[in-house]
């Protein structure tokens, strides 16, 4: 059974937060003199120089809004790194705990685990990139406290099976990650609304890719509201810049055009499969559920550097587990994917 205290780390229970002054004082007032801030203003139109809300809680209630979840069971990160960085240090010993990832998958698990020296299992996905559970089952230990799932998954495109990923949840005392980043491009439906019946699980979603707003670096973890305290009690505390929150509620009133691009992705993210299935230079294109194509090539870095050469950047997968000459192709706009294939088609077959 999920026991977060059993989980957490001493420190971490142990740990003061640091308070702000925005943390002390909430509310409106006329003169601020409390945080060492420049009372003046600041050398540009809009006015930053005031620090912003450490807890983000305007930008959460429209996402609770969109999401369905209260906005006391989320967090926002500087991208979904900070809250993969975040978990590693609340529940992972240096040194003593180990996390299982399943390759191939989001390289940021591992480099994460490598900064807070903690161990890594590896449980690789079967061939046709899905859950081995056997494999994961047999990683596990007593020190095993997190594990990553990527769902749509990065580099593969697909949607990992939810019965699974249920399966998993309903086996495992420590946290389980699910990384939902494309989930927005997903026939497959978010875990979000299952947070309720699995007080173990953590999604992690972006305004990164659908959203538009990779320049922001917001991201988002959904979990238990103990689990977010934890998160909230470690962060630094002001982890969200005033302009990138202020932004991010301008584009979170923008739905309809959010779902139009997703709609013109999937259109164009088929119609590019279609495509490069046809080339000579291409042997497979895998099945997608996210905002681009693992394609299998006949030579993905004699490929890559052509594409190159004509201004055109695709990630060359070929060295990733499973993934053996392998580019990871973006959908782009039409205009985009017509280069692209263009280009593709003056490369002869090898």
């Amino acid at each position: 059974m999920f026991d977060l205290e059993s989980i957490l780390r001493d420190n971490i229970k142990r740990l003061v937060p640091y308070s702000s002054a925005r943390d002390e004082f909430k509310g409106e007032a006329s003169v601020y003199l409390d945080a060492n801030e420049n009372s003046f203003g600041s050398p540009l139109p809009a006015a930053y120089h005031r620090y912003p809300d450490p807890l983000q809680w305007k930008v959460k209630y429209r996402l609770a809004e969109i999401k369905g979840v209260p906005p006391q069971n989320i967090f926002l990160g500087n991208g979904s790194d900070e809250a993969i960085d975040i978990l590693y240090r609340a529940f992972c010993r240096p040194g003593v705990d180990n996390v299982v990832l399943c390759p191939p998958t989001y390289g940021m698990y591992e480099v994460s685990a490598n900064i807070n020296d903690v161990t890594i299992r590896k449980a690789s996905l079967t061939p046709d990139f899905q859950l081995d559970l056997e494999a994961i089952e047999s990683a596990i230990d007593e020190n095993t406290k997190l594990i990553f799932i990527c769902s749509p998954n990065n580099p593969t495109a697909n949607a990992i099976n939810r019965e699974d990923i249920e399966m998993v949840l309903n086996n495992f005392d420590g946290i389980v990650v699910v990384d939902e980043a494309y989930i927005n491009f997903s026939r497959q439906k978010s875990l979000i609304r299952e947070l309720t019946e699995y007080p173990n699980l953590v999604i992690l979603q972006t305004l990164s890719k659908a959203w538009g707003l990779a320049a922001l670096r917001v991201g988002m973890a959904f979990a238990s509201e103990d689990i977010i305290n934890v998160f909230n009690k470690i962060k630094p505390p002001y982890n969200i810049n005033q302009a990138s929150q202020e932004l991010a509620l301008q584009a979170l009133d923008n739905i309809e055009q959010v779902n139009g691009w997703i709609k013109e992705t999937v259109e164009e993210r088929n119609k590019l499969q279609a495509a490069l299935t046809a080339l000579p230079i291409v042997e497979l294109v895998y099945p997608s559920d996210a905002n681009f194509l693992l394609v299998k090539t006949v030579d993905a870095k004699g490929i890559y550097n052509k594409l190159v050469e004509q201004g055109i950047i695709v990630r060359d997968r070929s060295k990733v587990e499973l993934c053996a000459g392998c580019l990871r192709i973006t959908i782009g706009t039409p205009e985009e994917n017509i280069t692209l294939l263009n280009t593709l088609k003056s490369i002869p077959a090898i």
